[in-house]
């Protein structure tokens, strides 16, 4: 199965750089490997010093790289939908130029990324997939696009499908105005499949893990538990830190960095106390720029070494579910309500109780933490059963479930 590694982080802590020497160490140690940008502001021909187009370029042996477009990939994975789209506005009097670009919508550039991880990932041309992704904003919404598509087709397509069905014979008599006929509905399908696909190996814990690249500074270093605590609540495995751009100790000789060094000393402990049990790598600022093969060679080497960077540095999977007996539930906790049968155990580090909120509605458990909303599906051993009680501890959500309703 292709391993597929995701590259995140606050804009400027270098992720595009990681990613690109991640990528270019893996081919060197014999894997066929793909190495995609999802940010719209794209550097990673520049990390190269390529020029990189949307679709897979060979830049060395065993090495291909791209740089996704929206438009391009609108054309590819949703023409159908798009020129009864353009159609539409033009029936309303817009001309082709701005329907062109009114049809991009919300969401589209994080959806055609998430199309070609899974071509990339389905294909068995590659080994690996390293994706450089977007800041760490734009990134859970494209890791968060799979559940919510799921929602879209599951509740709003059927219903919308039925409607046209039944008011086309009626609005053709009336109107003019283009409508969606069964291949836009069948490509919307199609789309939706994909989505339950792309759900399925970004939360496959033996094949995916989210990679969170930070800095010894304040502001990045609260960026990254956000991102932390965001990649829990969506269920997604992290299996690295990686502290870029750490200032070797003959950088502070003199007395010029002498505030800035027992600055980094102690971000560099607080990274490490917060982000334990998962693994903490450092990759040392240079006193160049990294771009070109040579130089992300070396990055690969200082950040590395001989390891396999496509390892699982850290396996615990996102969530665990298990049974309860009663005697479990007398003997190990006094929290556990006796009728308890199933628990689940959803890793969120960096929330309190309080700060939490869930509900369980049909085949969903509802999490919302902060402004952040999560329609978690159930599996399906915890599906229809009763939430008896809940508990955070030491950054894990505890969720006990009782029988089935008879």
């Amino acid at each position: 199965m292709t391993r597929v590694i995701l590259y995140t982080g606050k804009g400027g802590v270098g992720k595009t750089s990681i990613a690109a020497a991640t990528a270019l160490a893996a081919s060197r140690r014999g894997l066929r490997t793909v190495v995609l940008s999802t940010d719209s502001a794209h550097s990673l021909g520049d990390s190269f010093d390529l020029e990189l187009t949307p679709e897979p370029t060979l830049i060395a042996e065993r090495l291909w790289a791209q740089e996704c477009d929206v438009y391009f990939n609108m054309e590819k994975y949703w023409g159908t939908v798009q020129r009864w789209m353009e159609s539409l506005l033009a029936w309303e009097g817009f001309n082709r130029a701005l329907a062109d670009e009114m049809v991009v919508l919300p969401g589209m550039d994080e959806l055609a990324s998430l199309l070609w991880i899974l071509e990339h990932q389905r294909s068995g041309q590659y080994d690996l997939v390293v994706v450089d992704c977007a800041p760490t904003a734009e990134t859970f919404r494209l890791l968060s696009f799979p559940e919510a598509g799921r929602w879209w087709l599951e509740k709003i397509f059927p219903v919308s499908r039925r409607v046209s069905g039944l008011a086309r014979p009626l609005l053709k008599r009336l109107t003019s105005m283009p409508l969606p006929d069964d291949s836009v509905f069948e490509a919307t399908r199609d789309l939706m499949a994909r989505i339950e696909e792309i759900q399925a190996v970004l939360a496959d814990p033996t094949t995916t893990s989210v990679r969170l690249v930070t800095n010894p500074e304040r502001m990045v270093i609260k960026e990254t538990q956000r991102a932390y605590t965001l990649l829990g609540l969506y269920g997604y495995l992290a299996d690295l830190v990686v502290c870029n751009r750490v200032l070797p100790a003959e950088a502070f000789e003199g007395s010029y960095f002498a505030a800035r060094a027992a600055d980094q000393e102690r971000y560099l402990a607080q990274i490490d106390d917060l982000f334990s049990p998962v693994p903490l790598k450092f990759a040392r600022q240079f006193d160049r720029e990294l771009v070109g093969f040579d130089a992300l060679a070396a990055l690969a080497e200082s950040l590395f070494g001989d390891e396999d960077p496509t390892q699982f540095y850290y396996d615990r999977p996102p969530f665990q579910v298990r049974s309860v007996t009663p005697g479990d539930a007398s003997d190990a906790d006094s929290a556990v309500p006796e009728a308890t049968q199933y628990e689940l155990k959803l890793t969120i580090p960096f929330v309190e109780r309080e700060g939490l909120e869930l509900v369980t509605v049909g085949e969903e458990l509802v999490l919302e933490a902060g402004r952040h909303r999560r329609n978690m599906l159930l599996p399906r051993v915890l599906q229809s059963r009763p939430v008896l009680g809940a508990r955070m501890r030491g950054g894990t959500l505890h969720v006990w479930f009782g029988g089935r309703d008879r």
